[in-house]
């Protein structure tokens, strides 16, 4: 019979401790993917929203807002519905009576006339311009809407 001699017994390693290093890459990946989370959530929630200018306010920020795409919201002006060939020249106003001349290239909605609460979704031609760009229109609906905000717009039937 052959006896085997028993192992030697080794003394446990203590795991190693995470260098500085590695805890601070360990936290800076942890910075990077907290602040990508953040940023799309942010840029989600400003996308979502449905904002608008008024006439009135668009005119009264026209230098800040220089020729970068709003959603512009007034009152279609009486008698200046004019059919282009690529949509609809017309001008809106806002309460206080000050106008912007809209060019919209693109069909008008069916709802669209003279007389209804419109957001126009475009740019001005400049900073100093009274002309906007608009390639939309959306109708409001005009009994409820002007109900609904007095202040914003001028109930005017044609």
């Amino acid at each position: 019979m052959t006896t085997t001699a028993p192992a030697p017994v080794e003394a446990p390693v203590p795991p190693s401790r995470p260098t500085v290093r590695s805890r601070g890459r360990f936290l800076l990946v942890c910075g990077i993917l907290v602040a990508a989370v953040g940023l799309l959530l942010y840029k989600g929630l400003l996308s979502s929203l449905d904002y608008f200018d008024t006439v009135d306010q668009a005119l009264a920020h026209r230098a800040q807002i220089g020729t970068g795409t709003i959603r512009l919201e007034g009152l279609v002006d009486c008698g200046t519905v004019r059919a282009t060939r690529s949509g609809a020249e017309f001008s809106i106003s806002g309460a206080d009576g000050r106008r912007v001349h809209v060019v919209n290239v693109g069909s008008p909605p069916e709802l669209f006339a003279a007389g209804v609460p419109v957001v126009v979704v475009g740019q001005f031609v400049s900073s100093t311009s009274r002309t906007f760009e608009s390639t939309q229109i959306m109708v409001k609906h005009s009994a409820t809407y002007v109900a609904r905000y007095p202040g914003r717009v001028r109930h005017g039937a044609c």
